[in-house]
């Protein structure tokens, strides 16, 4: 098993078989990392492989990994989100082909807008870091009411409405097209998992 016998592609109508395969994937993962993630539908994940927003990893006809894009404030800004990996193929850098492909995809759709992604997990914060990404804060990411509604799922929902939307256990992470890259430091994602720690901690209870 290599990654060089998976096709990695932008999702086709035919790939909306798999949205309820998807969807257990996205739910066993948040449970194994025990970190918070928002519940989708099979509907909702089928409607994204529909819409040409979605990133399917396939083994032959085996669905092995995905990921979409959903756009916000009238298209100004979108985020990446779902990336999944089935355990069996875990290990093999498959999340980060899926991830490039993801960016691709919503700088193809979506030109001029910012992208952004809010996250718990360390091996995303490296991925989105060498694409560019930039940690900022929540004021910075979307106002739109109906992507903080899509948080209602994730078990740290309380969390965030406490803060009026401000801090969660989630870092986020935003993608600038107008912003020169700057070369990215190595320690940048754990310095970032750190300052969650301390969120916890200290404000968070």
């Amino acid at each position: 098993m290599n990654i060089y016998s998976i096709n990695i592609t932008f999702a086709q109508p035919e790939h909306a078989v798999y949205a309820e395969q998807i969807c257990q994937l996205i739910y066993e993962s948040a449970l194994q990392r025990g970190t918070g993630i928002a519940r989708r539908s099979p509907d909702y994940i089928a409607a994204k492989i529909l819409g040409g927003k979605a990133v399917v990893a396939l083994d032959g006809e085996r669905l092995v990994g995905f990921s979409y894009i959903e756009c916000w404030g009238h298209g100004d800004y979108v985020a990446t989100s779902g990336l999944i990996v089935d355990p069996e193929y875990r290990h093999l850098g498959l999340a980060g082909a899926i991830k490039k492909k993801t960016f691709e995809l919503a700088r193809t759709r979506f030109p001029f807008a910012r992208l952004f992604s809010i996250t718990t997990s360390l091996p995303v914060m490296k991925l989105n870091t060498r694409l560019g990404y930039k940690p900022v804060t929540f004021s910075e990411l979307t106002d739109d009411n109906e992507f903080w509604q899509g948080c209602e799922g994730c078990c740290n929902y309380d969390i965030l409405m406490r803060n009026n939307r401000r801090m969660c256990l989630c870092t986020g992470m935003l993608y600038d097209p107008k912003t020169p890259l700057a070369k990215q430091s190595w320690w940048r994602p754990y310095a970032m998992v750190v300052k969650n720690w301390f969120k916890k901690v200290f404000h968070l209870k």
